[in-house]
């Protein structure tokens, strides 16, 4: 049974990855950066937001990092690294309501700040858990299509299960194709489901 819509969608605010920022260089490891752009977009209408944030990651253990968005909403949230086991540093942002260290941080519609889904509670869920569970199915391999077909430049709605991103290994892809599988599993499990009911009647 799928929760009523009393609880905001996250997936409907904004979101920060710092790894997908760091990946896509809007952000440097290790470097101070000033003045990247950032977009939030939707695929229903388009930019939904745009600003700039800037990032200290030069220290050893900690920085920071701020978020401008138009000319109404400025926040500056920690940073703090913490060693890897073969070396190097992750770096995490600190969450400003519990302090606990989150990769990603979420604004809801109508938030006044950025935080970590732990400190939203029960006040939000994510879009799948609004959804019966032929429809998460269906979430979700719209999902590993859409990170499948991203790097590459390929149109998601082209491709029942899109070939192997060239940078990815096939170990990997063979791992999203097991996921994609699992979910297809139960798609056919749901339609034979319903073709009973109908024979049964």
């Amino acid at each position: 049974m799928p929760r009523p819509l009393e609880r905001c969608c996250l997936q409907d605010g904004l979101k920060l990855d710092l790894n997908r920022l760091i990946r896509r260089g809007q952000l440097l490891r290790n470097a101070f950066t000033t003045a990247a752009r950032i977009r939030w977009t939707s695929s229903y209408w388009g930019v939904v937001a745009e600003g700039i944030i800037s990032a200290s990651m030069e220290g050893d253990g900690s920085g920071w990092f701020t978020v401008r968005i138009g000319h109404g909403f400025d926040e500056r949230i920690g940073l703090v690294s913490r060693q890897r086991h073969f070396g190097g540093k992750q770096w995490y942002f600190s969450c400003p309501i519990t302090g606990r260290l989150a990769s990603v941080l979420w604004r809801p519609n109508g938030a006044s700040r950025f935080a970590s889904r732990q400190a939203w509670g029960n006040r939000v869920a994510y879009r799948s858990q609004f959804l019966d569970r032929d429809s998460r199915a269906h979430h979700a391999q719209a999902k590993i299509r859409q990170r499948l077909c991203e790097p590459d430049g390929l149109d998601p709605e082209e491709w029942d299960f899109p070939p192997k991103p060239k940078w990815m290994r096939f170990r990997t892809y063979e791992r999203w194709e097991a996921r994609f599988d699992r979910q297809e599993a139960i798609l056919d499990q749901g339609l034979a489901t319903l073709a009973a009911r109908f024979v049964g009647k």
